[in-house]
């Protein structure tokens, strides 16, 4: 018979259940204040937002909480977008320049879209020509709400977009929402439809756009409409109510600083079923229902 070293193992398995403890505590701390420590783990690294205190990660600024694998960072809820390339952004038009728009991504500073970097109606692929540049207005113009992708970044901090894909252009037949970027989490992809029959775009620069649901066969059979600015006549009553209602709740879940993703605005949109459409966002009702996203999400 072997002989085990009970001593080492019982360690080995205190260690163990340690780690585990504390990243079981990295995950659930979503939202961290000054001082809060984080975890005491020797696994884990220290990131943005956080410092060394005594062998434990501590936050040093009042933010969502983040871990990507074994690092741990926290992103302040009232900072400025930072973008990054591929980020799919929502944004408003506020002036034109020389063979560019500039947008508002609630950054530092505008963002810039190049006439070079849009499609044409009817996704036509060519050269720009000075005549394009003369009906630019024609594409874009003041105030119009768009989604792009971030392609570059550049060392003075100014952001440059396209839109060089049927996803992406001009927004119609919906409503923005303006939450703190921090609250909107990253995933695979920012398009969805939620099962009411409502389109969401989750910008990461904390832009929401919510609208009527558009087939995507409908969008490839009319591309000519990309640059439409007349919402479709045909909206009812109960699209226009399930728009709504998607974004009460969008609103009621970032005021419980919880993090916007499909599957959360799935699960608030069913719990807000059973309170009226304009009490969703008061404080009672959007708490009762964070409460229930809560539950849903841990289980």
């Amino acid at each position: 018979m072997e002989n085990v070293d009970l001593g080492a193992l019982a360690l080995k398995e205190a260690n163990v259940d340690e780690k585990a403890l504390a990243n079981q505590a990295a995950q659930e701390i979503q939202l961290a204040t000054p001082g809060q420590p984080l975890t005491s783990s020797k696994a884990f690294m220290r990131g943005h937002g956080t410092f060394i205190q005594q062998a434990t990660v501590v936050s040093s600024l009042a933010g969502v909480v983040e871990r990507i694998n074994k690092l741990v960072t926290v992103r302040a809820l009232k900072a400025r977008y930072a973008g990054e390339i591929g980020d799919v952004v929502v944004g408003r038009i506020t002036g034109l320049g020389t063979k560019r728009w500039h947008v508002d991504l609630n950054a530092r500073q505008d963002g810039n879209l190049l006439l070079s970097a849009i499609n044409l109606p009817g996704g036509v692929q060519r050269r720009k020509s000075e005549s394009d540049e003369l009906r630019m207005r024609t594409f874009f113009t003041e105030g119009d709400l768009l989604v792009a992708e971030i392609q570059s970044l550049f060392h003075d901090g100014s952001i440059s977009l396209h839109t060089r894909n049927l996803k992406y252009g001009k927004l119609r037949n919906g409503t923005l929402v303006r939450i703190p970027p921090a609250l909107v989490q990253r995933s695979r992809s920012h398009f969805h439809t939620i099962p009411c029959g409502v389109d969401v775009i989750l910008g990461l620069n904390g832009y929401i756009w919510v609208s009527k649901h558009i087939p995507p066969e409908v969008v490839e059979a009319n591309p000519e409409e990309v640059y439409s600015n007349r919402n479709d006549p045909d909206i009812t009553d109960e699209e226009r109510t399930n728009v709504a209602r998607v974004v009460n709740c969008i609103i009621a879940l970032s005021r419980q600083f919880i993090h916007i993703h499909e599957t959360a605005i799935v699960y608030a949109f069913e719990a807000s079923l059973t309170y009226p459409l304009k009490d969703i966002t008061t404080d009672r009702v959007a708490s009762e229902i964070g409460l229930e996203v809560r539950s849903k999400l841990q289980a």
